[in-house]
């Protein structure tokens, strides 16, 4: 039986979600090898939140920092390209990197069964993790940003493409992960909405209305398009899947992006923030963050599915079989009804 990179890879290539919590958390000092323990129980935690009302179809994707990752995970082959957030400095603006052990991305049809998770989550991680950042996401319109442009248009939506843009195909034994950049944009809407419309389009590099890119000879260098768009030497164009939402609190006067990126090789992600906060040549910075400014930044392994619930198995020289048959957790239940996942 052919088991496929998707079939070993946690809930990452998903339909974009209606609704979002974002939870970067950070360990307790000395509970990393309970936290280690404890998050194996997150699978059947959100398969219990998610029973219940199947068509929001909830899910919940972990990330390890790099940090939590030496301290917990030692005894396990690192994986190739885990390291902490690099932090970006350039003439006019900069990216920070903040602190972040375990991250948590929850989303769903609609924001209940996101918050009851995050809820259910928190009380079992109680005394261990603390929620350092935390962000309700919300779709916008037709997957419009609160700058009013339809956001993450080039992450590729097709399986074909979003397989090889998304998941590790060969950084073993880790199979069908991936490397999730997080940070946190806060807008300033007062000078944006000072813009024209025409203007606008120019920072973009794309038409607000129509979300069509600008003609190469129209868009200017210092978009956030143009920033954005990695090529290869063989003209094959980079590609990292996206799964942004707006966050915002009107009585805060906080309006935001919570940019999240999953990639199978972050130095694509990674370039593409040297980009915009250096610039592509040094001093031709991405100008969308003239109104928009990062105040997070993390880098996170997003392990395979099974390690979550066997990690020590990927100490041994081949890594679990998705394939082969489950062993039944002793829960005191006939196991009727049981939505662990399966493997095809």
């Amino acid at each position: 039986m052919t088991v496929s990179t998707v079939d070993l890879a946690q809930d990452i290539l998903e339909h974009p979600a209606m609704a979002a919590i974002f939870l970067t958390t950070s360990v307790q000092a000395g509970r990393d090898a309970e936290v280690r323990e404890a998050l194996s129980d997150v699978p059947s935690l959100t398969r219990a939140v998610a029973f219940r009302t199947p068509e929001l179809q909830l899910t919940c994707v972990i990330g390890v920092g790099s940090d939590f990752w030496d301290r917990a995970y030692g005894d396990l082959p690192r994986p190739a390209q885990l390291h902490p957030f690099v932090p970006l400095a350039g003439a006019r603006h900069s990216a920070p990197a903040t602190s972040g052990d375990v991250f948590f991305h929850l989303r769903a049809a609609r924001i209940d069964p996101c918050f009851e998770l995050a809820h259910r989550l928190m009380q079992r991680f109680a005394g261990l993790l603390e929620v350092v950042d935390e962000v309700h996401g919300f779709r916008y319109y037709d997957e419009r940003d609160l700058l009013g442009f339809v956001d993450g248009t080039e992450s590729p939506s097709h399986p074909r493409d979003s397989v090889p843009a998304a998941l590790a195909a060969d950084d073993p034994p880790y199979e069908g992960s991936s490397y999730l950049v997080v940070q946190k944009y806060v807008h300033d809407l007062a000078a944006w909405d000072a813009l024209p419309v025409e203007e606008q389009e120019r920072v973009i590099g794309r038409t607000k209305l129509a979300d069509i890119e600008l003609p190469d000879g129209v868009k200017p260098l210092n978009s956030h398009v143009a920033a954005n768009t990695i090529t290869d030497p063989d003209g094959t164009n980079r590609q990292i899947v996206r799964d942004n939402l707006p966050f915002g609190s009107i009585g805060a006067g906080e309006f935001g992006t919570y940019f999240i990126s999953y990639a199978s090789d972050v130095s694509v992600t990674e370039e593409m923030l040297r980009n915009m906060f250096v610039g592509r040549p040094p001093g031709n910075y991405d100008r969308i963050l003239y109104f928009s400014t990062a105040k997070t930044g993390c880098l996170f392994f997003v392990p395979p599915f099974a390690f979550l619930e066997t990690p020590e198995v990927y100490g041994t020289a081949a890594p679990p079989d998705p394939a082969a048959p489950a062993t039944p957790a002793h829960d005191g239940s006939l196991g009727i009804g049981n939505l662990k996942r399966s493997q095809p």
